[in-house]
């Protein structure tokens, strides 16, 4: 595990670094920890992470139990950051602080049946899709701020920002400049939703000039996963 946290100790120190250059504040990190072990998870919280971000409800679900087995009462925050079936949600609302993927009104349905009774109200993001493709997960770019309003209506889900994944197709410069402009839409009509969930592994520097608040790194940090 000596090199986890050598990882860890250059990716967060490369973050520091840019923002300072950049004179902006430290983003949140999440440490996405999908496709590896709970050892690993367990490793990563005693070197002080306590945000970790899961694809699959599964996995997140038992990977979060059996931490709480062996480090019980930890602080972590579980970010699902993976797309969600509507089948999911009952069973994703056992772990996650947080959603990143809100990306279509069945979805939104769901969370609001399952969430009526919570005192606390869920962190949701929505999802864009940057691209042209309908079958892609994510909220068309015209539709994010009607989309949002809707969520506003569920007083049980708290709408943070939005969240988006950079395409293959183009450098990530111009995708995250286009999520940046409709965030600052969204901000003009929904002040409190100031969050921008982009940048990953490869392209997590570029994300923190165009504003990012939360980023979600995965191999740059834990190595390559197992599948």
């Amino acid at each position: 595990m000596v090199e986890l946290a050598q990882r860890l100790h250059q990716v967060r120190g490369s973050i520091t670094s840019e923002c300072e250059k950049l004179g902006r504040p430290e983003p949140t990190l999440i440490v996405v920890t999908k496709n590896h072990s709970v050892e690993l998870a367990a490793e990563l919280l005693k070197l002080g992470e306590t945000e970790f971000g899961e694809n699959r409800v599964q996995e997140a679900l038992a990977k979060s139990q059996e931490l709480e087995l062996a480090v019980p009462g930890n602080s972590v925050n579980w970010n699902l950051i993976g797309q969600l079936q509507t089948n999911k949600v009952k069973q994703a609302l056992q772990f996650a602080a947080s959603i990143h993927s809100l990306d279509r009104i069945s979805l939104l349905d769901e969370l609001a049946k399952r969430t009526l009774e919570r005192s606390v109200p869920l962190d949701v993001f929505v999802q864009l899709n940057l691209t042209d493709d309908e079958g892609r997960g994510g909220v068309p770019k015209h539709e994010l701020l009607s989309f949002a309003a809707k969520v506003m209506e569920v007083p049980t889900l708290r709408l943070r920002g939005v969240m988006a994944v950079a395409t293959l197709e183009a450098e990530p410069e111009r995708d995250f400049e286009v999520v940046a402009k409709l965030s600052a839409a969204l901000r003009r009509e929904i002040p409190q939703a100031d969050q921008l969930s982009i940048g990953m592994s490869g392209d997590y520097l570029v994300a923190l000039s165009y504003g990012a608040t939360h980023l979600r790194i995965g191999t740059a940090i834990t190595g390559n996963r197992t599948y």
